[in-house]
């Protein structure tokens, strides 16, 4: 298991990366712009921790994308185990953070960013699923095109559009956990490429 930790650079990439997702989150939990609508006359609100789980799929995607061949390569290693194992372990601490965040901070957009975490990151895996650089496009794709297509008026979003719900609406929840354990499923069951 060390080597598949050192492959996927735990510590120099997942660590800070969640590290940075959790500073981010106490300290601009509050904070938003108005961006320009591409399909209504008004502006739409993003906030920044509309954002920041984009911290933690683009550390995870980059952590899955690290391969060893010559030890992977070997059935009798568990790999596919240990990569859900650290999406799994990785969205927890990233959820439980900005959960912290929000109790503390009475903060409904970080409970927004806990619930956006595990939709990206479902999206992310799903995506890697079929192509490995699309892991990394994906939800980023999803973030921009929400932000400036997303919203009806400038405070009512489009169903579609589940990163912009307001954080105590239980059914985009559930749909936000359906599709993170989606892509852990695709996770395990998917060989990893190495990106190219």
């Amino acid at each position: 298991m060390i080597w598949w930790s050192k492959g996927r650079r735990l510590t120099v990439v997942v660590l800070p990366g969640l590290l940075a997702f959790t500073l981010l989150a106490a300290v601009a939990h509050g904070e938003s712009v108005a961006l320009p609508g591409l399909l209504t006359s008004g502006g739409n609100l993003l906030f920044l921790m509309h954002l920041t789980p984009l911290i933690v799929t683009g550390v995870l995607a980059h952590s899955l994308a690290q391969r060893l061949p010559e030890a992977e390569d070997l059935p009798v290693r568990p790999v596919q185990r240990y990569d859900v194992a650290l999406a799994l372990s990785t969205v927890a601490v990233a959820v439980s953070a900005a959960g912290v965040v929000g109790a503390v901070a009475d903060s409904a957009t970080a409970f927004e960013a806990a619930r956006n975490t595990l939709f990206l990151t479902g999206l992310m895996l799903l995506a890697g699923a079929v192509h490995p650089q699309a892991a990394t496009v994906a939800p980023v794709a999803w973030v921009f095109v929400a932000a400036f297509a997303g919203y009806r008026d400038f405070h009512r979003p489009w169903p579609w559009a589940v990163t912009l719900h307001p954080a105590g609406y239980a059914p985009t929840f559930l749909f936000c956990l359906a599709v993170f354990f989606c892509g852990l499923f695709a996770l395990r069951r998917t060989r990893r490429r190495p990106a190219a």
